[in-house]
């Protein structure tokens, strides 16, 4: 499954906006933030990986499994909400099932999924 480009955040605006005014919740892989905003037309995601989690191979395999994990569990959140998840270092080592749960924990602990 795919997320579609609508979905994306493209601003640095939007990305700073979400991490300074918005809620957070961090995990063992990776950090959750979102912004509630009820004038946009769908979520928006954003996903953000720094050079210490490794080389761009592992970067860009990172930010499609969590596109992916995005994409599996939108329709699942409630409101329209921007959200960031900012990968920490230890996340090359997690498994995709990991990170699906280490996303859903965070997002259930921000209280934004409907289910």
């Amino acid at each position: 499954m795919r997320l579609q480009r609508k979905f994306s955040m493209t601003r640095h605006a939007e990305f700073s906006r979400t991490r300074k005014d918005g809620q957070a919740k961090g995990g063992s892989y990776l950090v959750l933030s979102c912004l509630d905003d009820p004038e946009l037309p769908h979520h928006k995601v954003g996903v953000i990986v720094t050079r210490k989690v490794g080389n761009a191979v592992t970067r860009n395999l990172l930010r499609r499994r969590i596109h992916a994990i995005c994409a599996k569990h939108l329709p699942t959140i409630s409101g329209k909400k921007y959200l960031v998840t900012v990968l920490r270092w230890r996340a090359p080592e997690a498994t995709f099932a990991e990170l699906e749960t280490d996303w859903l924990k965070q997002a259930r602990r921000l209280g934004i999924l409907t289910a």
